[in-house]
């Protein structure tokens, strides 16, 4: 049982790991396909993800000692689920107690959320389903039968065509299952009112600082990691990558100088074109406009850190200003919109004003 708990924490963590990382993107594409960010979507598409993942680690994990492992061959006959099926309600007592019953139930209950998933995420029918399943039943058993392609001299898990079979039924069955969901919620396809214009609200706002938080941080800790590879294996400059310095003023600078590029260009950040909103209304020039929400912004804020000292607490203080004036200011304009004296709109807008009617 504890291996079992572990290795849900394993599946989740990854799962919600790789959300993380893909965050920036799924927002753009849902803002840009269903012209909003819904929260069921959103924890639908992490439960995939952790789905994903999950089927990995209860099929391959824990990695066996390979000076410990047993190998095993392979079970080829499909009648064998028949025969499991028979022993099972030929033995005394309840059939569901016995394990080899146990065992095909699970693997059909395993593959039911993909068949639901492909349905309500992917707009993907029974016959998709049916070759998914299939196919990813097939790679995993395949990973089994050649001891995780080559990483042990043998196969330690059995490679069972009987998995096949109802690991592609779990499938089917799920998205069967799947059909009670309304077909307007299923899919990826742009809705009708997709490029409609939306509420700016604060929530809306939090997911564009959030996006630009996520992205700053990643491109930032990419640029340091990059910067710390180069000194160890390249320069073979130990001090230097001890030290930190340089991998920290290169990640900063790099973070904070796409951010500048990316507003003077085209007026907003990268969460602010994730979410499709925009600042607009300055009495100020454009360009001085433009700086002066990038100062406000991840970009100009973490860019102090550059000073040092002192600086390194004012952009901690900035960082908790920022977040206390998304609540406070209107439409959630912020520190960017007070200090460019701009106002937040959907940047849908001009758009939808000009569109035939």
């Amino acid at each position: 049982m504890g291996d079992q708990v572990l290795l849900a924490f394993i599946a989740i963590a990854i799962g919600v790991g790789f959300g993380i990382l893909l965050f920036v993107p799924f927002v753009a594409i849902s803002y840009r396909r269903r012209g909003r960010l819904s929260l069921g979507r959103t924890l639908l598409w992490l439960a995939a993800l952790v789905y994903f993942w999950a089927i990995w680690t209860y099929t391959l994990l824990p990695l066996p000692d390979p000076d410990a492992i047993r190998c095993v061959g392979a079970i080829t006959d499909p009648m064998s689920v028949v025969r499991d099926l028979q022993k099972a309600f030929a033995a005394p007592g309840n059939p569901l107690t016995q394990p080899a019953l146990l065992q095909l139930v699970f693997n059909v209950l395993l593959f039911v959320p993909l068949g639901a998933f492909l349905r309500v995420l992917g707009a993907r029918g029974i016959l998709t389903s049916f070759f998914v399943g299939l196919a990813l039943s097939l790679l995993i058993e395949t990973t089994q039968l050649t001891g995780v392609w080559g990483l042990y001299p043998c196969a330690y898990r059995f490679f069972d065509v009987g998995d096949l079979m109802t690991n592609t039924l779990g499938a089917v069955i799920g998205s069967v299952l799947a059909l009670v969901v309304p077909r307007s919620m299923r899919g990826m396809a742009a809705t009708a009112d997709a490029a409609s214009p939306r509420p700016v609200t604060r929530g809306r706002r939090a997911v564009a600082m959030l996006c630009d938080a996520l992205g700053y941080g990643f491109v930032a800790t990419g640029v340091a990691v990059a910067t710390q590879v180069w000194l160890q294996y390249v320069v073979q400059d130990r001090q230097a990558v001890l030290d930190g310095r340089i991998a920290e003023v290169l990640s900063v600078t790099a973070a904070a100088g796409l951010w500048l590029a990316v507003v003077l260009v085209t007026g907003r950040s990268i969460g602010d074109l994730a979410v499709q909103l925009r600042y607009r209304g300055s009495r100020l020039p454009v360009p001085l406009a433009r700086v002066l929400r990038w100062a406000g912004g991840i970009g100009g804020i973490g860019a102090l850190q550059l000073l040092g000292g002192l600086f390194d607490t004012l952009s901690s203080a900035l960082i908790l200003l920022a977040v206390v004036l998304l609540f406070t200011t209107r439409r959630g304009r912020g520190l960017p919109g007070l200090l460019s004296g701009q106002e937040l709109e959907d940047a849908r807008a001009d758009a939808a004003a000009s569109a035939p009617r």
